[in-house]
C-alpha cells in the first residue's frame, strides 16, 4: 500500500469512527515482501538470521510468520523492527486476500515484537501472555532508546502492546481453522506463549525452542526444563522454533537445548555445593556444552542466571 493510500485510508476510518482520533501509526511505505516458506498447509514462516544484538541485521533475527484461515490471518511474531514487520505484512498481502485479525506475540523480546506497529492499520487484536503487556510497557523507553533505528527513529509510541492477553489457554477461530494459545510459567522468559494449529498439528514454540544459536535464559532455568519435559511427551507433526530452521521434527528439535540446559543445572548445583564463586563459575562452568552453539558469547550470562536461581534451592 502506498503512503498516500495509507493516509487516505486512515482519514476515511477516522471520519467513520472506526479508529479514535489521535491514533498514531507507523507510516506504510511500499516494501519488498519477506521471503516465506510454506511449512504446512496455510502455515508460512520467514527464516530469521543468526544476528546478535550488536549486529545491524538484528531486526530480522527471529523466525516469524502467519497462519491463514478461511476468515482471516493470524500473525505469529512480527520481527525486531518496523521494517521487518512491513516486509511480513507485504508477504501476507502477496499470499492471501483475507484480512489480518490477530497479531500474536510469543514473548517480550525485541526481535519478536518491534514489528507490531506495521500492522496497526489492519486493526487486529494484539495478543500475548498475561504478563506481556506489563513487560512491554516497562521496556518501552528502553526499546525506544536502544532500538531507535528499528522504531522509525525511536518513537516509543510505536511499541505496540497487547490489547488482549492469555492467562492460561485460549482458542482463536480463523475460519475453518482453530488455534490453541497456551500461556506458560516462567521459562525462557516470564511471558512465553505457544500457538498450536489443530489443522496441521503444528506448534509454534517461540523462543521456548532455540536451534543452532545459543538459548538465552531470561526467566527460569528449572521452569524451562519443566516445560521441555512436559512438552516432549506430546505428539506434533512439526514445530516452528523461535530461532533455527523454519520447522523441525518433535521432540528431536529440543534435544540439544535440553542437553545444554541440563548441563547448566547439573554444573550449577555442583559449583554451589563446592563453594565456587559466581565470578569463577561464569569463567569456567559448562564451557564444553556452550561451545556447540552459534552466538555463544552470552553463555556467562546464562551461567549467572542459572547460578542465582539455583543458590536459593
Amino acid at each position: 500500500m502506498s503512503d498516500y493510500r495509507f493516509r487516505l485510508l486512515t482519514f476515511v476510518l477516522l471520519l467513520a469512527g472506526a479508529i479514535p482520533a489521535g491514533t498514531t501509526f507507523a507510516s506504510q511505505p511500499d516494501v519488498p515482501a519477506l521471503p516465506v516458506t510454506a511449512v504446512a498447509d496455510g502455515i508460512f514462516v520467514h527464516h530469521g538470521l543468526h544476528a546478535d544484538i550488536d549486529d545491524p541485521a538484528r531486526g530480522d533475527s527471529a523466525n516469524i510468520g502467519f497462519i491463514v484461515g478461511e476468515k482471516c490471518v493470524a500473525v505469529i511474531d512480527t520481527g525486531g523492527s518496523i521494517a521487518t514487520g512491513r516486509g511480513l505484512r507485504a508477504a501476507i498481502a502477496a499470499t492471501t486476500a483475507v484480512p489480518v485479525c490477530y497479531v500474536i506475540n510469543t514473548h517480550v523480546h525485541f526481535d519478536h515484537v518491534l514489528g507490531n506497529a506495521a500492522f496497526t492499520a489492519d486493526d487486529p487484536q494484539f495478543i500475548g501472555h498475561d504478563n506481556l503487556a506489563q513487560a512491554m510497557v516497562a521496556n518501552r523507553e528502553f526499546f525506544a532508546e536502544q532500538f531507535a533505528a528499528e522504531l522509525d527513529g525511536g518513537r516509543a509510541e510505536l511499541v505496540i502492546v497487547p490489547t488482549a492477553t492469555v492467562a492460561a489457554e485460549q482458542l482463536l477461530d480463523l475460519g475453518g481453522r482453530t488455534l490453541e494459545l497456551e500461556a506458560h510459567p516462567s521459562a525462557h522468559s516470564s511471558a512465553d506463549l505457544t500457538v498450536f494449529d489443530r489443522a496441521t498439528n503444528t506448534l509454534w514454540t517461540g523462543d521456548l525452542v532455540f536451534m543452532e544459536r545459543m538459548p538465552i535464559i531470561d526467566g527460569s532455568l528449572k521452569g524451562w526444563l519443566a516445560w521441555i519435559k512436559e512438552a516432549a511427551d506430546r505428539s506434533y507433526d512439526r514445530i516452528v522454533p523461535g530461532h533455527g530452521p523454519v520447522a523441525a521434527a518433535w521432540p528431536d528439535a529440543v534435544a540439544a537445548e535440553n542437553d545444554y540446559l541440563q548441563a547448566l543445572l547439573t554444573d550449577g548445583r555442583a559449583a554451589i555445593a563446592t563453594g565456587v564463586f559466581l565470578e569463577d563459575a561464569m569463567d569456567t562452568m559448562s564451557r564444553d556444552a556452550a561451545a556447540k552453539w552459534l552466538l555463544n558469547a552470552r553463555h556467562p550470562r546464562n551461567v549467572s542466571r542459572a547460578y542465582r536461581e539455583l543458590e536459593w534451592e
